[in-house]
């Protein structure tokens, strides 16, 4: 009988791991995330330098939207008959209750009526520029007269052409034309109620002259159709302003030209 045939058999298993170490995909998962994040910070660092502030604030604000929560009673039969102490009317005294109510929008809407305003507006200034069909002004006098809309309200322009003055030169005397075009204007003017601001302006006076009468001369012509205005048509009341100006705001480039001797009448907005 041989010495070892007894002896224990010893049964070697080696465990094979598939995709073990660094052949595994895990890291590619964890590498991905990285990858997004770097691009996701890289993205936001360009909107940073491409984009205004006003355009970051309305990403920030698609992101993080705001949403207003009005504290106001569903009625009921409560103490306050159907109120709670956050309506308009009685406001919680913390200041934190009711509905903001803008002054603006009752009774139609302050938008409602700055459009009917604006369209009257543009109304009067079509029949005096015949841009909407027969004009109140003659073909002589249309040609001194330049109108636009403005924020303020309807501006009139008169100005000087050659051989064609508003006022003897040198002086606060109306001549023919101006007459006409105030009597003209004073009667598209009384088509409505607003008030009216006078402004005059000079062109540059030589600087050889003695002495210099562009602030006087500017003021003297606005104040003379401010009488003309009081003389005819208009309500003295609707006058609301009388200035000069000089040749502080010349119309065209050459400050001396007789483009800047002119009339500025401003039909003005409700409320100004």
């Amino acid at each position: 009988m041989r010495a070892n045939a007894n002896a224990p058999v010893i049964i070697k298993r080696v465990k094979k791991v598939s995709g073990g170490g660094h052949h595994g995909g895990a890291w590619k998962v964890a590498y991905a995330d990285f990858v997004t994040a770097m691009m996701a910070f890289f993205l936001l660092m360009w909107l940073l330098n491409a984009t205004t502030e006003k355009q970051r604030k309305g990403i920030a604000d698609y992101f993080n939207p705001t949403i207003p929560v009005t504290r106001v009673s569903g009625g009921g039969d409560g103490s306050f008959g159907g109120d709670s102490v956050f309506v308009e009317e009685t406001l919680s005294q913390t200041g934190n209750g009711g509905v903001p109510r803008d002054p603006g929008l009752t009774e139609g809407g302050m938008a409602d009526d700055a459009a009917t305003e604006n369209a009257r507006l543009e109304e009067l200034n079509e029949m005096l520029f015949a841009r909407g069909g027969e004009s109140m002004a003659s073909d002589g006098i249309a040609r001194h007269i330049v109108t636009r809309v403005t924020d303020e309200g309807l501006l009139v322009e008169l100005f000087d052409l050659d051989g064609a003055p508003l006022f003897e030169p040198n002086t606060t005397t109306p001549t023919a034309v101006l007459s006409e075009l105030t009597g003209m204007i004073a009667r598209v003017f009384t088509l409505v109620e607003n008030g009216v601001a006078i402004e005059g302006h000079v062109a540059t006076q030589p600087v050889v002259v003695i002495e210099n009468t562009a602030w006087d001369l500017s003021t003297g012509r606005a104040t003379q159709l401010r009488k003309m205005f009081e003389d005819g048509a208009l309500a003295p009341e609707r006058i609301t302003r009388v200035t000069g100006h000089a040749d502080r705001e010349p119309a065209v480039a050459n400050a001396m030209a007789i483009r800047n001797n002119r009339i500025e009448l401003i039909l003005l907005r409700s409320g100004q």
